[in-house]
């Protein structure tokens, strides 16, 4: 401690001249731009299952979140990316479900027309 100087003085001297461990802005810009989230792989996937009305807006969400990204909107990237992800989820079971309900439909078709003829 310096003489002449009390502890809350100190304080405010390392506080202003930013080598507290308080500053949040500098921390903030040191650590640059988070990475990007937008699952383009997972929404490009789905959109080989048959829920197409889901997968177009989930791809959509995740070309939105790119663009949000480059314009360095970090905040609306995260959100359209996390829609990307819950839109591709959600189509890629619907398309699981459609599939499994047509095998099941065409499976039983073809084993009910075998046995009667």
């Amino acid at each position: 401690m310096s003489p002449g100087l009390q502890p809350s003085d100190e304080k405010t001297n390392r506080s202003i001249d930013g080598s507290s461990e308080h500053s949040f802005e500098r921390s903030a810009e040191a650590q640059g731009a988070p990475p990007l989230k937008n699952y383009i792989f997972l929404t490009i996937f789905t959109c080989f299952c048959p829920a197409w009305p889901i997968n177009i807006v989930a791809l959509v969400f995740s070309l939105m979140s790119q663009s949000s990204y480059d314009a360095e909107d970090y905040e609306g990237a995260q959100r359209l990316g996390r829609k990307a992800l819950h839109m591709g989820i959600a189509s890629l079971v619907i398309g699981l479900v459609i599939i499994m309900i047509f095998s099941v439909v065409h499976f039983t078709t073809v084993l009910i027309c075998t046995k009667l003829s």
